[in-house]
């Protein structure tokens, strides 16, 4: 039998052997969420011996990481606004850039709005900004192609106790009535370009979320064309983009009639989300 200390050592040697940058950190992620252990008492007991069985049950877990699949996806959640969701294979696990999304449309929020996210996933979007503006007494919907996501949306509502409505929606096709808002964080890879992409990417997130086609703007050329229908006057389509679609965005929304078009980078500086109201005529 080994110790704590060996098996974590172990752990951390096999990830930095597959080559996971952050090998050490995910060990012992693993190990806290295998055994619910604090450092605290790690570092009590870690030349203490552990039970085989116990081994066994690491050792699995670092196998599956071994093998990329995301360490979001073998612990069932992502922080995310400061707010754990529940996350697996059926949606994209929530990245820090898309805080800003939530931020830059948290900003445009009045009280009473009505929001439709699109292209939902998680509901990461949606429930950051229903949970962080509850005295606005807003409210939402997250729409999503995919059923199987809207079922981790739907935990997400219960985990973080707000109230949303989830319908599944190719984009705008169930989508009725009119809102104050629209945010989505659609597909926008490239087609070509998802091969290129990191294991735990390309291997274990699903595509249908990832795939923004040809160009990779195929879906922004629908939202950005349908959402007026849907928007009411001085109403806001805010979305986060790729690092290079700043520019096609902000032409497009040109071209269909927004105003008050903005480009906001991200942390290192690159275009991450674009906003633009609809005109109030």
């Amino acid at each position: 039998m080994s110790t704590w200390r060996e098996a974590l050592k172990e752990g951390e040697e096999r990830l930095i052997g597959a080559g996971i940058s952050e090998g050490k950190y995910d060990a012992w992620a693993l190990m806290e969420f295998a055994f619910d252990m604090e450092k605290s008492y790690y570092f009590l007991h870690e030349d203490d011996r552990i039970e085989e069985e116990q081994s066994e049950k690491y050792r699995k877990l670092i196998a599956e990481r071994e093998k990329r699949m995301p360490l979001q996806q073998i612990l069932g959640s992502a922080w995310f606004m400061g707010y754990e969701f529940y996350v697996n294979d059926q949606v994209l696990i929530p990245r820090f850039d898309t805080e800003i999304l939530v931020e830059e449309a948290g900003k445009r929020l009045k009280p009473g709005m009505q929001i439709l996210d699109l292209c939902t996933g998680s509901g990461c979007i949606l429930l950051s900004l229903l949970a962080e503006h509850k005295n606005l007494q807003i409210n939402g919907t997250g729409a999503d192609i995919s059923s199987r996501a809207l079922a981790v949306a739907k935990e997400n509502r219960k985990r973080l106790n707000v109230q949303a409505d989830f319908v599944e929606s190719d984009l705008f096709s169930e989508i009725r009535g009119s809102y104050h808002m629209i945010t989505s964080n659609p597909p926008y890879i490239v087609t070509g370009e998802i091969e290129k992409l990191m294991p735990e990417v390309r291997d274990h997130e699903p595509h249908l979320a990832l795939d923004g086609k040809e160009d990779g703007l195929y879906f922004y050329r629908k939202i950005v064309e349908q959402a007026p229908s849907y928007l009411e006057p001085d109403g806001w389509l805010c979305l986060e983009i790729g690092y290079d679609q700043g520019e096609a965005l902000k032409r497009m929304m040109e071209q269909s009639g927004y105003e008050n078009i903005q480009i906001v980078k991200d942390l290192a500086g690159l275009d991450r989300v674009v906003t633009g109201q609809k005109t109030a005529g």
